[in-house]
């Protein structure tokens, strides 16, 4: 595969080497790029971060039902170079694997477009019909500055449909006091060919930046603890570029642009992911403090891209029997633009903020039989989405310890069935629905030391491609699921608290939840394989997560996280399938100056609440479960305020194990009928983080 990424490399390093010297070249240079004049800003502004030499295991909640985090730290285990992987040190989340790389998250037990997943404040879909190319599989979270999770409906300001909860994952602006140059760049190898590189570099004065950022990372198939070997190599690079202008200190205005692709082999599909191209461009505003009222506008706009290819060719050989038996592909694609505008006003005791948004999402496909026939075929629109939306959220304080947070917003949705009328009853058709969200949360301090939250949410969600295009039928008596799948309602209430008080600090959150026209999938096994039926059941849901750390002395520390999440389908008296285990982490932390070491035990237990071949777009319940605990172990040192250096050794004791969420091995592979695929045996790995 050709990574365009790693021919620049080399020179990329030693070009900001020698601006980094700070000789009379380097502001000359950035004055010819950027040659305007600003007021300087703080010395300290242009100073990157020091990573603290801890490895990450898990994440605790920042504010109410807000998690932030730095996506550059080290975490165990280490992630695959996508977002899924990343989302799991955060407990609550988890994902239904398929392999080495490209999983698809899930958030309490819920799935797909429940969770709103944004990049720059924008949405980059996937294409493929099953999800192979999840939009988490083209986000590379180390290239990211800030990684923020809402957990709940307790949000409207970022998109529609968000009854799970939103992530985001953001680059900040950069401001400079003179002209300079920050480098922040990673080198990780590992265990089963797992190598990686990374770099961040920003150039800039006064007025203005450019930030150029990259990553390609690799790794082979990987042995289970059993000592198997499990399809499952994966390649990925991701090139970005982003050119600002900081005028003063409270306006930015940016232009990006980017590209990258990939590629996969999956141990529970029949077709590999050979291609996922993707491209994007983008322009965003922001201009603060601009009145004793009127406090922020900011907008952006937003163009993304995929280009993903399938096909059972490149990254293994054709089975020779079965369906699968000679070679074939599919190319899908999908293009989709969009943008928000929101205004920010701020008083002496309220904050309010109201703002608009809109998409449009194209999806297109081709497939052939035989090697690369596909690129004669013509491309075939299926699917054409536009969404139109406004929301206000405020905030305002009604005591000296307490505040109350609401939001609203409305959204048009509406879709249109391109298909042949052959290949589809609803061809040509087009239905649309005006959907409301909004939330209600009070938040108080009860002390120094102690906080709480309690929110109710209720969501609106229109059904995504995947559950009105993908599924062979629909409800009792429907033309398709396009015909006849109802939007998801969901209400649900949340609240948490957070304690801390000397070495001890706790929190808690917690939920309960009921969703009307909750999109269901069943599987139906058949002599062409499964089909998949799609239908509207009513749902209750629950679950929690708790947390504490203790520090026991100035150098020792422990931490204890536990989650669980509950779900029923009233209509049948079922469990509700693809429901994650109750999951406990135990860590053990010990610093010392500028270096620590730590230990991971992370506990699962077995999944008994299943419903045989009912799930969604991408995973079926395959049965029960067993439990299982894998043993971890890492260390980190800041060498100087340049150099960090980490290494672990994650599944110390080598133990076989598979999780409850999981795809089914591919026959073609060997593996029997419902057999979950298991996860990488004992892995060693080391990392440098270098900064300047």
């Amino acid at each position: 595969m050709n990574t365009p990424f790693l021919s620049s490399f080399s020179s990329s390093v030693s070009a900001l080497r020698l601006i980094q010297r700070r000789s009379l070249w380097g502001p000359a240079l950035l004055g010819g790029l950027l040659p305007f004049s600003a007021p300087a800003l703080a010395d300290d502004e242009q100073t990157p971060p020091l990573l603290a030499p801890v490895v990450v295991t898990g994440v605790a909640p920042s504010a109410g039902p807000v998690i932030e985090a730095n996506p550059k730290q080290p975490r165990q285990p280490v992630p695959a170079s996508d977002a899924t992987d990343y989302l799991k040190t955060i407990p609550g989340f988890s994902a239904i694997r398929s392999g080495g790389s490209n999983g698809d998250p899930v958030l309490r037990g819920q799935f797909g477009s429940r969770l709103n997943l944004l990049v720059d404040g924008g949405e980059m879909i996937g294409a493929c019909p099953n999800r192979m190319d999840a939009p988490s599989s083209y986000i590379a979270p180390e290239n990211y500055d800030k990684l923020t999770v809402i957990k709940g409906p307790q949000s409207v300001q970022w998109g529609p449909g968000a009854s799970a909860g939103t992530v985001l994952f953001e680059r900040d602006p950069q401001y400079f006091s003179e002209a300079d140059a920050l480098v922040d760049a990673q080198w990780l190898l590992g265990s089963h060919g797992r190598n990686d590189q990374r770099i961040d570099a920003t150039l800039g004065n006064p007025l203005g930046y450019l930030r150029l950022s990259g990553n390609n990372a690799r790794a082979d198939d990987y042995k289970d603890g059993n000592g198997d070997r499990v399809p499952s190599r994966w390649k990925k690079w991701n090139s970005d570029v982003v050119l600002g202008w900081t005028p003063n200190a409270d306006s930015v205005i940016e232009l990006s642009a980017g590209k990258g692709d990939g590629e996969a082999r999956y141990a529970g599909r029949g077709m590999d992911g050979s291609q996922f191209k993707r491209e994007s461009l983008g322009m965003r505003f922001e201009f603060r403090n601009l009145g004793a009222v009127l406090d922020q506008i900011d907008g952006r706009v937003y163009y993304n891209y995929a280009d993903h290819l399938m096909d059972n060719y490149s990254l293994r050989t054709p089975s020779g029997t079965g369906m699968m038996a000679n070679p074939m592909a599919a190319n899908v694609d999908r293009r989709t633009l969009g943008g928000r505008f929101k205004v920010t006003w701020r008083g002496q005791n309220w904050e309010a903020l109201a703002g608009v948004d809109a998409q449009s999402s194209e999806h297109r496909q081709r497939s052939a039989m035989g090697v690369d026939a596909y690129r004669g075929e013509a491309w075939d629109k299926d699917a054409d989405f536009h969404q139109y939306g406004a929301f206000t959220e405020v905030t305002r304080a009604v005591s000296d310890n307490g505040r109350i947070v609401a939001g609203a917003r409305l959204d048009r949705n509406e879709v249109r069935d391109f298909r042949d009328a052959a290949d589809s009853a609803t061809a040509g058709d087009t239905r649309g629905d005006t959907l409301p969200s909004g939330f209600l949360r009070y938040e108080a301090d009860l002390s120094q030391n102690t906080n709480y939250y309690v929110g109710i949410g209720h969501v609106q969600r229109f059904p995504d491609y995947w559950e009105l295009f993908s599924p062979g039928s629909g409800p009792a008596g429907s033309l398709n699921a396009f015909d006849a799948i109802e939007p998801e309602k969901t209400t649900q209430l949340d609240i948490g608290s957070q304690y801390r008080n000397g070495n001890l600090e706790a929190w808690t959150s917690a939920y309960v939840g009921q969703i009307n026209d909750y999109i269901l999938f069943t599987y139906q096994s058949g002599m062409m394989g499964y089909s998949t039926d799609a239908d509207n059941i009513d749902a209750h849901i629950a679950g929690a997560e708790i947390g504490a750390r203790y520090r026991f002395t100035d150098n020792l520390s422990g931490d204890a996280t536990l989650a669980y999440a509950w779900g029923r389908n009233r209509d049948d008296s079922e469990p509700l399938p693809q429901m994650p285990p109750l999951e406990a982490r135990f860590t053990t932390t010990y610093e010392q100056g500028n270096w620590s070491a730590g230990a991971l035990w992370r506990l699962v237990a077995a999944q008994h609440r299943t419903t045989n071949n009912k799930g969604n777009v991408v995973g079926r319940d395959l049965g029960d479960s067993n439990g299982f605990g894998v043993f971890s172990l890492n260390t980190a040192y800041r060498v100087n305020h340049q150099f960090t250096v980490s290494a672990g050794v994650d599944n110390l004791f080598d133990k076989a194990y598979a999780e409850h969420l999981n795809l089914a091995g591919n026959a073609g592979f060997g593996f029997p009928a419902d057999t979950r695929i298991n996860e990488p045996g004992r892995m060693f790995w080391g990392k440098v983080d270098w900064r300047f």
